[in-house]
């Protein structure tokens, strides 16, 4: 064997041991990338897990603040329905009053216009009555009154002239309690 041939082998040996190296290489990095794959595989799957996971509690988490929200909404329609209805029942009830005052008033206001001439009957002269005879004053009266009978017209008559007596006799009683009678 000559020095080249030896050379040869040596190199081919040399080739083969590197070639075989680089074969051993080439199959750990296929291994490696192997692996680094199933990693990415797995890293994936975790990352989808992770994703779903937030998902559903993102969504747990809105169901229930919503569900809270949506409690807390129906407590205010509630108590802004019981107001509101609180407020209807005393609006029907200031109606109800308005309309009971209203009815009051109107017949106080008939009963006063009923005793309007009454009074103009009674006070005479001091109101503005005083260009009324005794016998329109009295017919004043009666038609106040609502009296119609001529019997009753006879004695309410007689009263009201008794109760005039009486109140001027009082009136001159009284002036000369007090010291300032005038002519009679």
């Amino acid at each position: 064997m000559s020095k080249e041939e030896f050379e040869q082998r040596w190199v081919r040996k040399s080739l083969r041991k590197m070639l075989s190296a680089v074969e051993e290489r080439v199959g750990k990095l296929e291994e490696s990338i192997e692996d680094a794959k199933e990693l990415d595989n797995a890293l994936r799957e975790s990352i989808e897990d992770l994703k779903e996971q937030s998902r559903d509690f993102v969504t747990m988490c809105l169901t229930s603040q919503r569900d809270s929200v949506q409690e807390l909404l129906d407590s205010q329609r509630k108590k802004l329905t019981e107001r509101n209805d609180a407020l209807e029942a005393m609006m029907m009830a200031l109606k109800e009053e308005k309309l009971a005052t209203t009815m009051a008033l109107s017949t106080r206001i008939e009963e006063l216009e009923r005793e309007l001439p009454l009074c103009r009957a009674a006070m005479g002269k001091g109101v503005s009555s005083a260009t009324l005879s005794n016998e329109d004053r009295m017919k004043n009266y009666f038609h106040a009154k609502g009296i119609v009978d001529d019997a009753v017209k006879v004695n309410t008559a007689s009263m009201f002239l008794i109760d005039i007596a009486l109140l001027w006799w009082r009136g001159r009683t009284t002036d000369k309690r007090q010291g300032e009678i005038g002519m009679w």
